[in-house]
């Protein structure tokens, strides 16, 4: 029931906050710039606001309010803390007048910061470094590390995938779904209710960001969403179920890597454009049809995890 509640506050909360919100960032002039190597249809995006991803500290916040504990403010921190970050990047591309903002090892390194106070307020699993899927504990040195890598890969995937109207927002109700089902399930029911106010965040906010999109959610957003995802497979034991549940973002991922490894070495591009959707587009996908199929693969994946769950659990 709680959980269920305070899906449908942050909800609520998000769809009557996101007109305003959205008139607010306009007069403040916080609009996006259009990356210049980018499609050409982006360019008509140039002028959007953006930084709308702040709606999602309406998670922690509902989460706190509904089940105070040690869980949910080490989930409130990291994930207040990467929108922090982000919204700093965010400012200092908007300053900047382009899509660039914060350097990616400086970007990196405060992430880091973040997952390790995350990781200091949450304390060690019962048992000491308990993961799912019949693996068994991990020593406890290696759960830190595995829980760090976590937190570093997952936010700057789902930033990575936030490039299409709708695109990042979809696409992580799936794997946030099936981390509340899963924190039910093996005893965190705090956890539960956390992803769960993520979802409704996430929910209220793609009434304005679905395409065409009136807000974007920046950097400000896609971190804090990847921190979400993150935090919750950490808590709930299931880090290496994430890159089956969060297989889109690992696909995304996966592609710059592979684009940016067989320029340097080659002098060729594996792909029209990375990361992954916009090759998509490039090959000639309108937007909308990129983003629905970016929802399904996150959906069947998702599916394949939560049946994975349900017979190791």
């Amino acid at each position: 029931m709680k959980a269920l509640l305070a899906l449908g506050a942050t909800f609520a909360l998000a769809a009557v906050l996101g007109r305003p919100l959205i008139a607010a960032l306009r007069r403040s002039s916080t609009s996006q710039t259009a990356y210049e190597d980018a499609p050409q249809t982006h360019q008509t995006k140039t002028g959007t606001p953006t930084m709308g991803g702040v709606l999602f500290a309406l998670a922690p916040v509902v989460a706190l309010a509904c089940t105070p504990s040690r869980a949910t403010l080490a989930l409130a921190v990291l994930v207040l803390g990467c929108m922090g970050i982000g919204a700093i990047d965010d400012l200092a591309a908007i300053r900047k007048q382009k899509n660039r903002g914060l350097r990616a090892l400086p970007k990196f390194a405060l992430t880091g910061l973040a997952g390790i106070v995350f990781l200091l307020i949450a304390g060690q699993p019962t048992p000491p470094g308990t993961t799912l899927l019949g693996i068994g504990a991990a020593p406890p040195w290696l759960w830190y590390l595995l829980s760090l890598c976590v937190v570093l890969a997952t936010t700057h995937a789902v930033n990575l995938t936030d490039g299409l109207d709708g695109l990042a927002g979809g696409t992580i109700l799936p794997p946030l779904a099936v981390l509340a089902f899963t924190a039910l399930r093996v005893g965190v029911p705090n956890v539960g209710v956390f992803a769960s106010a993520t979802i409704g965040a996430v929910l209220g906010f793609l009434l304005y960001n679905r395409h065409p999109a009136r807000v974007f959610m920046g950097d400000t957003g896609s971190l804090a969403l990847g921190a979400a995802l993150a935090g919750g497979a950490i808590l709930t034991g299931t880090q290496l179920l994430l890159p089956l549940i969060g297989g889109v973002f690992a696909a995304e991922t996966l592609s710059v890597i592979i684009q940016v490894a067989s320029y340097k070495a080659t002098r060729r591009r594996v792909f029209r454009m990375s990361p992954l959707h916009h090759h998509f587009e490039l090959s000639g996908w309108p937007e909308t049809k990129v983003t629905m199929r970016f929802w399904i693969a996150s959906f069947v994946l998702s599916l394949l995890g939560f049946a994975l769950i349900t017979r190791t659990a």
